[in-house]
């Protein structure tokens, strides 16, 4: 049976997808994952960038899971699907970058907000600015773009975007949704990831 990983964003807590995984396909195995060093999880050492988080998350990977990603977590759910697009068998990206540059298409910068909430976290997460964009239109694993109408740091324009760019991607859009609408639109978007990854 196809695990589950769920990937939060620059908050790297572990609870943030909590609504949508207590109600999402019981049946399968899941790990939500925290990010040691960012929001107010504690640091490890051998975490010192996103890519310490993408091999993390490879190493659950012995078979194809299934990645259910927010915000920062897209990206490292993007890097992922190029290292081993054979263990991917379905996305769900919601409110990220997913290495597009965000300028362009009218993101809020988040950047000083963020330190001013998490003082203590990873000087690193502030700094990552990979741009993605060509690669994005090497990735083959289904995917299902969920963004919320009210998100000012990850515009719609984003997810429009990223369903040009991702052959197979379908974008669908929360009403009310804020950067933090997989909390609180979990009723609605839950049975949308359940169609998507069944």
């Amino acid at each position: 049976m196809t695990k589950l990983l769920f990937l939060p964003g620059a908050g790297a807590s572990a609870h943030f997808w909590r609504p949508v995984s207590d109600k999402l396909l019981p049946e399968r195995p899941r790990r939500l994952f925290a990010w040691p060093g960012l929001g107010d999880e504690p640091p490890q050492p051998n975490v010192r960038g996103v890519d310490d988080l993408v091999s993390m998350v490879l190493g659950e990977m012995a078979e194809p899971v299934d990645l259910i990603a927010q915000s920062m977590g897209g990206y490292v759910a993007i890097k992922v699907a190029l290292a081993a697009p054979e263990r991917v068998r379905r996305l769900v990206l919601t409110g990220t970058s997913a290495g597009l540059p965000m300028a362009s298409l009218g993101a809020a910068e988040w950047r000083h907000n963020y330190r001013a909430q998490h003082p203590g976290a990873a000087a690193w997460i502030t700094e990552v600015r990979e741009d993605l964009t060509e690669q994005l239109r090497t990735i083959g694993a289904a995917t299902l773009l969920l963004w919320g109408d009210r998100d000012a740091i990850s515009p719609v324009a984003v997810g429009r975007r990223l369903a040009e760019l991702l052959p197979r991607a379908v974008l669908r859009v929360a009403l009310g949704g804020d950067h933090d609408f997989p909390q609180t639109h979990a009723d609605l978007i839950t049975p949308w990831i359940a169609e998507h990854l069944a």
